[in-house]
């Protein structure tokens, strides 16, 4: 796959400069451009036509990160958004266009020294998937009744990741299992989901918004 070319949207100059310095040395990576406020970033994702864009949720003049987001994604839809916000309420994440939200990630600005949870979000939004905050995540609690409840507690664990835009590999290596077993726990998600004829990607998609769905903020 060629490099995953970013633009990076954040008023603060410094913030936006060091991000950019730092996923520019990230191999696999190539910063194209950055801006400061909505319109410029339309602009600038016109003239770029980024793989990519990392998005402040706050930013200044007409248009918000998320309406800025959504003309980009409307004029080019396979272009992956990366909404950086100061917030983990659940309220905010399901602000996100949930019946367009293939490419989407969410992340808190805190998490952004993570490098390697922010290159998880690039590339799960360019490859068409949802891929929430580790923070954000473990502050979620299924609620009673849903399906997600319903899960084992190793099912349960297998879908976090999968909503943190981990791979099957890296499932596999941080939960210390075979690959293939690691394939079965998804399958598996997938069939008590009534998910199991979806095909992969979406599958994920799909897995990961009944998460948000099902669940609730609250401490665990």
């Amino acid at each position: 796959m060629d490099k995953t070319r970013l633009i990076i949207v954040d008023d603060e100059a410094l913030f936006r400069e060091l991000l950019g310095r730092t996923l520019d040395i990230e191999p696999g990576l190539d910063v194209v451009g950055m801006a400061q406020d909505g319109r410029t970033a339309i602009e600038l994702a016109r003239e770029q036509k980024p793989d990519v864009v990392i998005m402040d949720i706050e930013l200044p003049g007409e248009l918000d990160g998320i309406a800025a987001a959504l003309v980009i994604k409307q004029e080019r839809p396979q272009t992956g958004i990366v909404i950086l916000s100061a917030h983990r309420e659940r309220r905010y994440i399901t602000s996100l266009p949930l019946e367009q939200i293939q490419g989407w990630a969410y992340l808190l600005k805190q998490t952004v020294p993570d490098l390697a949870a922010i290159v998880r979000a690039i590339q799960g939004s360019r490859a068409g998937m949802v891929v929430l905050d580790p923070a954000v995540v473990a502050s979620l609690r299924p609620r009673q009744g849903s399906a997600v409840a319903k899960l084992n507690p190793r099912h349960q664990e297998v879908l976090e990741l999968l909503a943190q835009g981990y791979s099957n590999a890296a499932i596999a290596e941080r939960l210390r299992l075979s690959r293939k077993s690691v394939e079965t726990y998804i399958n598996a998600i997938y069939q008590e989901l009534h998910l199991s004829h979806e095909q992969d990607i979406h599958a994920r998609v799909k897995a990961t918004l009944l998460y948000l769905e099902s669940s609730r903020s609250g401490q665990r």
